[in-house]
């Protein structure tokens, strides 16, 4: 990995930092585009996203059929979009590492329940948009671009990871 792409790599995790939910969008069978809610299992970010999901759901049969998603967060400040390719691990040890009491109370069974598997989702490459600063920082960049007509500051990247 080059330094850009491992600073690249660095800004996407900043911004993804601390954000628990993210939606999991997949393609259906009928090519309809379907965003999932998921809970980003807390590593970090090396240019993959984790999540825990049942073996049997929808998402899964969706990315095991076209492996392509997109992965999106969002705060108050940021967004971000990651573009790459999901796959499923069944790995007992590897579901222990990640589980936690929020999975607990969604999945049954815990790490052994081969219902229970690991998405992991390689990006390939990443969009985002940062309005650095507090609220009143970004209040004020917004009402200062309103009133000079220029741009509001902030950074909008598209990045390879």
């Amino acid at each position: 990995m080059s330094d850009t792409q491992t600073d690249q790599t660095a800004k996407v995790a900043e911004l993804i930092d601390g954000i628990k939910i993210a939606m999991l969008t997949t393609v259906a069978p009928d090519g309809r585009l379907m965003s999932h809610p998921m809970a980003t299992q807390d590593v970090d970010f090396d240019g993959t996203v984790r999540f825990i999901a049942e073996r049997a759901s929808h998402k899964v049969a969706h990315l095991e059929a076209h492996p392509q998603v997109n992965v999106s967060y969002s705060s108050s400040g940021s967004w971000v979009s990651l573009s790459g390719f999901a796959r499923v691990v069944s790995d007992p040890a590897e579901l222990e590492k990640y589980w936690d009491s929020f999975t607990d109370a969604w999945l049954e069974g815990g790490p052994d329940n081969p219902n229970n598997i690991i998405i992991e989702v390689d990006g390939t490459s990443a969009e985002y948009w940062d309005s650095p600063g507090s609220k009143v920082v970004q209040v004020a960049n917004l009402l200062k671009a309103k009133v000079t007509g220029q741009r509001y500051e902030g950074d909008n990247e598209q990045v390879d990871l």
